[in-house]
Formats: C-alpha cells, sequence, structure tokens
C-alpha cells in the first residue's frame, strides 16, 4: 500500500505538468516560436514586422472563426475558401463593373455570400448529407460560379470587358482603407470579440454547443437544432465573405480562387483553437492563437530564407508537435 501511494504521489507533479501543457501548450509555443525567431533574425522582433503579421493573419482569422462556428454545431464548413473567392470577385464587380458605392457593395456581397449559407443548410438540414460532404460538394459548385462570374480572370480596374468595353468603375478609397492596417487589425480583433462573447456568454450560444456535444440530447430538450444549424452556417459564410471583402480591399482586385489558398489554414486555426486553457471546444481565442501561430511560423520562416517548398514540412511538423503537446494524455 505505501508503494502504492509513493508512486502515486510521485505521477502526481507529472501529471500537473501535462495539465499544464494540454491548456497552455499553444501559447507556450507562440512564446517559444517568437523568442527563437527573435533571436534567429533581428529582424524579427521590429514592430513593423509585427505589425506585418498581424496584418496577414487578419483575413485567415476571420474565416476561421467562421469554421469554429459551424464546429460548434457539431458541423464543418469546407466552402469557406471558395465563399471567400466569390465575395472577392463579388465586391471588385461591383466597383469596377456596375459603379456601385462602398456600403452598398459590400451590403450587397455579404448578403449574397449568405445564400451560399442556405444553399450548405439545404443540403444538410434538409437533404441530411453529411456536413462534410455537402459542403465538400458546395466547395466546388461556389468555385465554379465565382470563376464563371469573372469569365476565368482577374477583374481590376480599366479592364477590358468580354463585350470589348472598357470598365470605367473605380474602386472608392474608402473601400481600399478596410484591409490596412489598422482597420483590418480592428475588424479581426472585433470579430473575435463578438464571436467568442457570443458563444460562451449567450444563450444562443450555450445552446449551439450543446448541440454539438449531444445533439438528440439537444432536441429532446427543446432547443431548435435545426434552426440553430442553419444559423451556424450562415454566418460562417457571412465571416468567409467578409474575408473575401478584406482581401479585395488589400490588394485591390479580384484574382482567380483568391480565396481558396485559406482554406487549410483557417481549418488548422479553428482545430487548434480547441485546445486553448483546456476548453475542449471551438471558441475564437483560440481560433486566433491559432492563426497567430501560423502567422508567425510563415513570417519566419521567409525571413530565415527557408525555401518555399520546405515551408509546408516545417508547419506540418511543427503543428504535429504543438498539438502532441497539448493533447498527449498522461496515464
Amino acid at each position: 500500500m505505501n508503494k502504492a501511494l509513493s508512486a502515486s504521489s510521485a505521477s502526481a507533479p507529472r501529471q500537473q505538468i501535462f495539465s499544464f501543457l494540454s491548456k497552455w501548450g499553444m501559447v507556450l509555443t507562440v512564446i517559444a516560436m517568437i523568442a527563437i525567431f527573435g533571436i534567429a533574425s533581428e529582424n524579427f522582433l521590429d514592430p513593423f514586422n509585427i505589425i506585418n503579421i498581424l496584418r496577414s493573419i487578419a483575413i485567415v482569422t476571420v474565416i476561421a472563426i467562421g469554421v469554429s462556428v459551424s464546429l460548434t454545431v457539431g458541423g464543418f464548413d469546407l466552402s469557406v475558401g471558395s465563399t471567400a473567392s466569390l465575395a472577392n470577385a463579388l465586391v471588385i464587380s461591383l466597383f469596377v463593373w456596375h459603379g456601385f458605392g462602398t456600403t452598398a457593395a459590400i451590403l450587397l456581397t455579404l448578403g449574397l455570400c449568405m445564400l451560399v449559407g442556405l444553399f450548405n443548410a439545404l443540403l444538410i438540414v434538409v437533404l441530411r448529407i453529411p456536413d462534410m460532404l455537402a459542403t465538400l460538394g458546395s466547395l466546388f459548385v461556389i468555385q465554379g460560379v465565382a470563376m464563371t462570374y469573372s469569365y476565368g480572370g482577374s477583374i481590376t480596374e480599366n479592364m477590358v470587358l468580354p463585350s470589348g468595353d472598357m470598365a470605367e468603375g473605380t474602386i472608392p478609397a474608402a473601400f481600399g482603407a478596410l484591409g490596412q492596417v489598422p482597420t483590418i487589425v480592428f475588424i479581426m480583433l472585433g470579430v473575435t470579440l463578438v464571436a467568442q462573447l457570443g458563444l460562451s456568454l449567450t444563450t444562443h450560444g450555450r445552446r449551439m454547443y450543446a448541440i454539438g456535444g449531444n445533439p438528440e440530447a439537444a432536441r429532446l430538450s427543446g432547443i431548435r437544432t435545426r434552426r440553430y444549424k442553419v444559423a451556424a452556417y450562415l454566418i460562417a459564410s457571412l465571416l468567409a465573405g467578409l474575408g473575401g471583402i478584406l482581401l479585395a480591399s488589400r490588394i485591390g482586385s479580384s484574382q482567380v480562387n483568391a480565396g481558396g489558398s485559406y482554406l487549410m489554414d483557417a481549418v488548422a486555426a479553428a482545430w487548434i483553437g480547441f485546445s486553448l486553457a483546456g476548453s475542449g471546444k471551438p471558441n475564437a481565442l483560440g481560433t486566433l492563437v491559432g492563426a497567430v501561430i501560423l502567422g508567425v511560423l510563415q513570417n519566419g520562416l521567409v525571413m530565415l530564407s527557408v525555401p518555399y517548398y520546405a515551408m509546408d514540412i516545417i508547419k506540418g511538423l511543427v503543428l504535429a508537435g504543438a498539438l502532441a503537446v497539448t493533447y498527449f494524455q498522461w496515464r
């Protein structure tokens, strides 16, 4: 018996260490990477570079929070990248082709992007297609719609239209400011704060978590699960559309499938968010931390002149190591 007590007392500190790592492993990863890159590159901690990192993660964070919202109800939206591409094409075309003002173009673009959420909800809630398969299908549909709408090319000021005429519309200066510092950073932080408070402190947020935890129990308790699932996909499409609008503002044009490259980083950031503070559930603050990890890693590797073709290897290994530290359970 004394041996058992001794073994138990000896394992207690180790259990506490693993418990601490499981809660704060991702934050420690961010701190470690900043320290390593700060030592390896004298310019990494330069304020201008820090601002550049924040600007680079803003779009990913906004899109990833949309993915996190879909995860709260036990879903998974893979169409966010294509929705961002569609928003990118729509908002620029409304300026260049149709002469819309900033507010009208943004609102119309967001409204049209929310139709993607309704389409996803139709497939998932009404037709009962599994979330991943349904949104994978809509990924290709929306990507095709965006490419067809833009005639398979870029949309820019003074472009030649398929009819042979010259596009006469211009991109307003006010719209261009949305994608610049500090506005884009404030938008990212605002979306993060609103999402975090909405999910953690409101009745609707707790109901969404309940649906994600046990949909049948949530339904039997009187929660209208179908409505909340529809709402989750509408929010995911809305935020993906906002991400596409910020991308359009940042680059000043519409590029073919411009939002597609954000999908995997957004998904990674959303899943990393599960581990923050041991929450074990999707949350906006954790998603922000996940995006920071990806942004710091990408920026640091560039500053160290790591070949672009090796970056994904290093990024994958670092993320796998960080997740291992976070999710490993001591027994």
